[in-house]
């Protein structure tokens, strides 16, 4: 697992800190990189470290313990505590803002969130940026991931109880779980042990950019180290916190794979339990496998893919399966004619294509809205990228016509049908 973690520290795509636990038992806890690059001070399994959107589940565990209560009910049309919400919401439940199946749009794609994110901002004038849009669509049609429905249920929080998101949270669930290195991050104050966080720049790492802790807010603005994560894990499904039922609730997914605040997939045939997150200077990522009781998390102080690749590895690997890693790949030379027979569109979702292309002799792939990489051939038919850890391999019929492809990446195969023999060319920057 170690080697694992080590083949992206050297290749400097991750720095930050590690668990692996079965049950209580750690099987691997340990830092890598440096919390702070100016200083060279290591990161440990001690470190804090920015959860981004990992702070979903916590919102939504605080919404299922106030429905416990008798505060709120998980039907409830989000007007009854958002009064001055426009008449387009009338039909938007708690269930639905839980869910990212109430059709608001995602502030963090608006135009103004760029200079929104520079100053202290009340969660009412967050709420602003987004009460009179258009709705994306009808509420619990479908599935669209949205910060704005975890600020709503911040602010749904502190109407209930009359105190601050970050006092329920730390009251509620920090505090009787033992998490004392877990909290509510802060521009200003000194927190110890924090890390510094980093982004990757075409001339090596660079500070990141700026973000008021006060927008990420209840959807992305909790700090924590790898091991109050396992206390979290436990307590949550162990019974500490919320009941059983809750807990189903919170489990079961919805559309898309979402339940509350976390998703609910399969990965090896095991059912797991998991969400990333993603912030300025930081990325992470959080699994549990109920079956098992295996705890995964992976939190990171530089930007990138790596959290959500390393998890899936050491998941693998602490089930019994074999990694192999970018470095372990060889790269074989295949004839043009080979390679031109994959271009092609595929449909990796609904206005989502995996473009394959052919540019002399090689072949690249890109994802919509993505940039271009290259694929190397292991086999005659499966290929692999260097920058993020994928693979993708394609399929023929009986007269040797391509008809799909097969991407596989952090433990997961998607078939990938090809719509199209032909491709746009690449988008240049404007």
């Amino acid at each position: 697992m170690d080697e694992v973690v080590q083949t992206y520290v050297r290749d400097n795509t991750f720095m930050g800190a590690v668990l692996v636990a079965r049950g209580s038992d750690v099987i691997l806890s340990k830092g890598y990189g440096s919390a702070n690059l100016e200083w060279n001070i290591p990161n440990t399994p001690a470190t804090k470290f920015r959860l981004g959107s990992i702070t979903k589940q916590f919102t939504a565990a605080s919404i299922l313990l106030l429905e416990e209560r008798g505060k709120l009910k998980l039907d409830d049309p989000i007007k009854k505590y958002v009064p001055d919400a426009p008449a387009a919401w009338d039909a938007i439940t708690i269930f639905n803002l839980l869910t990212h199946t109430s059709g608001i749009p995602n502030f963090t794609g608006l135009p103004e969130y760029k200079s929104l994110q520079l100053v202290d901002t009340p969660v009412v004038k967050t709420i602003a940026t987004v009460r009179d849009k258009p709705l994306d669509f009808v509420p619990g049609e479908k599935m669209s991931y949205s910060n704005s429905g975890y600020i709503v249920l911040g602010y749904v929080i502190e109407r209930i109880t009359g105190g601050s998101y970050e006092k329920f949270v730390t009251d509620n669930i920090f505090t009787p779980l033992g998490m004392k290195d877990s909290g509510y991050d802060s521009n200003t104050a000194i927190i110890p042990r924090r890390a510094a966080g980093y982004t990757p720049s075409p001339t090596g790492r660079v500070n990141a950019g700026f973000v008021h802790m006060s927008i990420p807010y209840a959807a992305g603005a909790l700090y924590s180290t790898s091991e109050d994560l396992l206390r979290w894990e436990q307590g949550l499904f162990g019974g500490k916190l919320i009941s059983a039922a809750s807990l189903a609730k919170m489990t079961t997914p919805f559309k898309s794979d979402y339940a509350l605040g976390v998703m609910v997939q399969t990965a090896g045939g095991r059912k797991v339990v998991q969400h990333g997150g993603g912030i300025e200077r930081f990325n992470t990522f959080l699994a549990y496998y109920p079956d098992d009781k295996l705890t995964v998390a992976v939190l990171a102080n530089l930007n990138g893919q790596a959290p959500d690749q390393i998890a899936a590895k050491l998941a693998t690997l602490a089930h019994g399966g074999v990694v192999q890693t970018t470095a372990e790949r060889k790269e074989i030379a295949l004839p043009v004619t080979t390679l031109s027979k994959y271009v092609g569109t595929y449909e990796l979702a609904p206005g989502v294509n995996m473009m394959v292309r052919l540019a002399g002799d090689q072949l690249t792939t890109q994802l919509t809205g993505q940039p271009q990489l290259p694929m190397f051939a292991e086999s005659e038919t499966k290929f692999f990228l260097r920058v993020v850890d994928a693979q993708v391999e394609f399929f023929t019929d009986a007269t040797g016509a391509v008809t799909h492809a097969v991407m596989y990446q952090n433990g997961r195969e998607r078939k990938v049908p090809r719509t199209s023999d032909s491709v746009a060319p690449p988008k240049l920057p404007e």
